[in-house]
């Protein structure tokens, strides 16, 4: 099997280029050795096909950074060792000359429409301007720790623009008051010559006289004043998925601002607000409880009680535990939400030295303070700051 050439050396650009440099460079190539321009030429049909799988890959940043690192050894599911031809998996077939002109519009000054003139023979595309969407709508939702860990549906009232029920979102009276536009004869776009270095050119256009719609309203509709939506509060439901994080960003497909005309409804966009528990601490998918242990049961050893995210947990305290150490409740913390499994919660022991004494008191902690077992060894002194400099370094 013939090896496969360097991408970037089939476009004729460093591997540093910009991803403009990248789109120019396979402009030049595409339009040089497409099929429609070379017809039965073997040759520049394959340079064509050479030229269209590698930007296919460059022009992609993920597809890029992969083969920048393994080459053209990567397999169909992104990993290494697939061999050749593991970026594969486009028809260059379908690559016609109005794609071209469409994709690579800005740099000839307009949309082109992709009728060449001259030899070539040409076609005039006859694709209409996208469906116009309507704006995106953002809200903030606060959870508690409770539903983050758990997961939650909301039902929410949120003002949005509607499509006018009256006119069916057309802005004409009874959804029906149209003419054909004269400027474009319903096609939505215009045609207007370009000379080119690559020879006379027509650039396609939205009609600016309709919008690219294809028709004029002749009467408005009386309800939304030919905006074709109107203001309303629309009842939305939604799930948000147990893991989220304070300030994620979730997208409720079109449930956002209806578009004038009968256009794409936009989405909804929901972020997360985090509500800070009370007691515990998030730190990812952990949570951390800080919990503070009066001398005896420091010493002695007990049993106490501490928060989780779902209620009280029950937490058995050794004998000689020590400020700093770091207890843990495995599978108390939050799940992940790309299902990675759920954190722990991690319990921050310190202890509590009173700062005012009885007589009683006092005289309690000056019996023991000479006992053997109540000051610190030099070999317990050097476990303890060894754990100490672990923490901090």
């Amino acid at each position: 099997m013939a090896s496969k050439r360097d991408y970037y050396e089939i476009l004729g650009v460093d591997k540093s280029a910009s991803a403009d440099e990248i789109k120019k460079a396979y402009r030049k190539l595409a339009l040089k050795y497409h099929p429609d321009r070379n017809p039965g030429d073997k040759e520049a049909e394959d340079k064509f096909k050479e030229a269209a799988e590698a930007y296919d890959v460059l022009s992609d940043a993920d597809k890029r950074q992969k083969y920048d690192t393994y080459g053209h050894n990567m397999g169909p599911q992104g990993f290494p060792g697939g061999g050749q031809g593991g970026f594969g998996g486009f028809n260059y077939q379908d690559i016609s000359l109005d794609d071209i002109f469409s994709q690579f519009g800005d740099i000839f000054g307009g949309r082109m429409g992709g009728q060449w003139g001259g030899a070539t023979g040409g076609r005039r595309s006859t694709r209409r301007p996208r469906p116009r969407k309507g704006g995106d709508v953002r809200i903030r939702v606060k959870l508690t720790l409770e539903e983050i860990a758990k997961g939650a549906s909301k039902t929410l009232k949120i003002p949005t623009l509607v499509k006018c029920e009256y006119c069916n979102g057309t802005g004409a009276k009874d959804g029906t008051a149209f003419k054909t536009c004269p400027s474009c004869h319903g096609s939505g776009t215009v045609l207007t010559a370009h000379q080119t270095p690559f020879g006379t050119m027509q650039s396609e256009a939205v009609c600016p006289e309709c919008n690219g719609e294809g028709r004029i309203i002749t009467e408005t509709c009386s309800h939304c004043h030919g905006e074709g939506v109107v203001k309303k509060d629309q009842t939305v439901s939604f799930n948000i998925p147990a893991g989220v994080t304070d300030g994620m960003t979730l997208t409720v497909k079109g449930k956002g601002n209806a578009a004038r005309h009968a256009g794409e409804n936009g989405d909804l966009l929901v972020v997360i607000e985090e509500v800070k528990h009370p007691e515990l601490i998030r730190d990812g998918s952990d949570v951390i409880y800080n919990l503070m242990l009066d001398i005896p049961t420091a010493a002695l050893g007990g049993s106490v009680e501490v928060p989780t995210i779902t209620g009280r947990a029950r937490l058995k305290i050794a004998p000689g535990t020590q400020p700093g150490k770091v207890l843990r409740l495995r599978g108390k913390g939050l799940p992940s939400t790309e299902g990675y499994g759920t954190g722990d919660e991690l319990i921050n022991v310190m202890v509590y030295i009173p700062e005012n004494l009885n007589d009683k008191e006092k005289a309690a902690f000056e019996s023991i303070k000479d006992e053997p077992n109540i000051k610190a060894t030099e070999s317990v002194k050097n476990r303890i700051f060894s754990k100490l400099r672990h923490i901090f370094e």
